[in-house]
């Protein structure tokens, strides 16, 4: 892998701080990528994006804005993360890394006295084309077993 130079569009300041971003749980966002692939994903995105960024033009490299650089090693980062994890579950969580994953307590109303229940398995299933995330919970307290489903983006 070739090293990124100083001063250019490959070595963004934002590249790393997409990848601090991503690994680290936030306050609003958790990292969808198990730390196990984090040291293969950062060499394997690098050196994509580099590939991406060597390959643009002069002119488009002087009209690419750090919002566009961000956006397009993102798309790296999940596009490389995919063929690194183990599980379908982990597939799942970096297709969608802001719906509810295994383990993950959740209440169904907004009443507290409500029963919360826990997510036990989740699939991928379609009904005519159309794509949704099947959850199975678990109700902590009675461990009676429901589901639910979220109808995904196209």
């Amino acid at each position: 892998m070739r090293e990124l130079e100083q001063g250019t569009i490959e070595s963004s300041e934002l590249v790393e701080e997409t990848l601090k971003f991503w690994f680290t749980d936030n306050e609003h966002i958790r990292s969808p990528f198990p730390e196990y692939i984090h040291n293969q994903l950062r060499k394997n995105a690098v050196s994509k994006f580099y590939e991406w960024a060597s390959s643009l033009n002069p002119k488009a490299k002087d009209e690419i804005n750090d919002e566009v650089i961000a956006e397009k090693f993102e798309e790296i980062i999940f596009e490389n993360a995919i063929p690194l994890v183990l599980t379908e579950d982990e597939k799942i969580t970096i297709h969608y890394p802001f719906l509810p994953r295994l383990d993950d307590v959740i209440s169904t109303t907004d009443n507290a006295e409500d029963e919360q229940s826990k997510v036990i398995d989740r699939l991928l299933i379609k009904e005519e084309e159309t794509p949704y995330l099947r959850v199975k919970l678990e109700k902590v307290t009675s461990k009676e077993v429901w589901e639910t489903r979220f109808q995904l983006p196209l």
